[in-house]
């Protein structure tokens, strides 16, 4: 399961059909769950053992387009975006659960959800081991559902 939050979908529908300003946010940061949110937020976040989200900035740099590159508009149509760099988290230096979702947020921390989406696979991730990192293309966020 994957959805754009509430918030998100609100401000598209402002922005779009309503003419209603919306600045799309200057950075994204990826964050990994233990439990999953819901469109209105929630969820549990990975908290101590050095984890920090993971900042992937909107742009053509970090962000594929519908044909999967990074260049030109999204001609597309199966309305999904990947990443184009590795997301590497730090290396946790305390036990993080079982990570079983991911999210994405407009801020560093706390800030707003924007997509969350469960992971193809749950993952433990305890301390000690080799920092947790999605392969490029591995994220993918669509919003034609």
């Amino acid at each position: 399961m994957s959805a754009l939050s509430d918030y998100l979908e609100n401000k598209l529908i402002d922005h779009l059909f309503r003419s209603l300003s919306f600045t799309a946010p200057a950075a994204l940061h990826v964050a990994l769950l233990t439990a999953a949110p819901s469109d209105t937020g929630g969820g549990t976040e990975v908290s101590g053992g050095s984890y920090a989200r993971v900042a992937l900035a909107p742009g053509t740099t970090n962000w594929a387009n519908t044909q999967n590159s990074g260049t030109g508009a999204s001609p597309g149509t199966n309305g999904t975006t990947q990443h184009l760099v590795a997301c590497t988290f730090p290396a946790p230096t305390a036990n993080w659960g079982v990570v079983t979702h991911f999210a994405i947020y407009d801020a560093s921390s706390a800030g707003n959800l924007m997509y969350w989406a469960a992971l193809t696979a749950s993952k433990t991730i305890n301390n000690g081991d080799a920092a947790p990192s999605f392969a490029i293309g591995a994220l993918t966020v669509q919003i034609d559902n």
